[in-house]
């Protein structure tokens, strides 16, 4: 196994009680629970001092750091897989270990950085970085994982897209979701300039709503006609009442 990067000591205990009670007492005396498993080995339930494993949680990337545990002098090269954290003050209550070697392979979650924030046009015009993945899931050694994906911003328009293509993956990483190029973050535009644009859009579509279709019914609250005058439809009726007398005679005649 390479060892390019800095492997980070956890000095543990073995422990031979897994109760309730046992687990309670060993954090009252503030020691944190654990467990190491994996690589074809029987689990090993240990125990970290809390200030030694709250220093490193911590710390940014934890859970994709290398470790050695370093247990009664032997020491083991760990992944932290699983953090049990206390709901109410969010401090470590259990913490699990895998053992990794030169030919383990896991699955990790790596995080996105976005650089370049300044270097936007569309953020400069007010846009927001809307993020859709803050995390993704790649295969590969426990050595070669990547501290974060770095991706930058520079040139982004709004309504711009960052997509998966964008990521630069080291050698032996590889992807583990199947989706085509899904999108990680988009610059969103600003509340300010969707306002301007939605009242422009209701400013545009008044005028063709207060002027009614030919043939539709007046529009509520339109004044009436004045009292006697006739409408352009009640005339040509009058005019057909009067004729009818002058038919009448003219079949007398005859």
């Amino acid at each position: 196994m390479s060892d390019k990067k800095e492997i980070t000591v956890l000095p543990a205990s073995p422990r031979t009680k897994s109760t309730k009670g046992a687990l309670t007492e060993l954090r009252a005396t503030g020691q944190i629970p654990g467990v190491i498993y994996g690589d074809k080995q029987n689990a090993l339930p240990i125990a970290i001092e809390s200030k030694i494993l709250s220093r490193q949680i911590e710390q940014k990337g934890f859970m994709t750091r290398l470790f050695d545990l370093d247990v009664g002098g032997k020491k083991t090269r760990v992944l932290p897989r699983d953090l049990q954290t206390d709901p109410l003050t969010d401090r470590p209550v259990h913490v699990d270990f895998l053992r990794v070697s030169a030919h383990t392979r896991v699955r990790v979650s790596v995080p996105v950085s976005f650089l370049s924030a300044e270097k936007s046009p569309g953020i400069k015009r007010g846009g927001t970085l809307n993020i859709v993945h803050h995390e993704i899931e790649v295969l590969c050694a426990p050595d070669a994982i990547p501290a974060s994906f770095e991706v930058s911003l520079e040139g982004l328009q709004i309504n711009d897209a960052v997509h998966l293509s964008a990521l630069k993956l080291p050698k032996g990483v590889s992807l583990t979701t199947h989706e085509k190029d899904f999108t990680i973050a988009t610059i969103a535009v600003p509340s300010a300039i969707r306002s301007e644009n939605e009242a422009a859009a209701a400013a545009a579509a008044a005028p063709a709503a207060a002027v009614p279709a030919e043939g539709a019914a007046p529009v509520a609250g339109a004044a009436a006609p004045a009292a006697g005058a006739a409408t352009p439809a009640a005339a040509p009726a009058a005019g057909a009442a009067a004729k009818k007398p002058e038919a009448k005679k003219a079949e007398g005649k005859k």
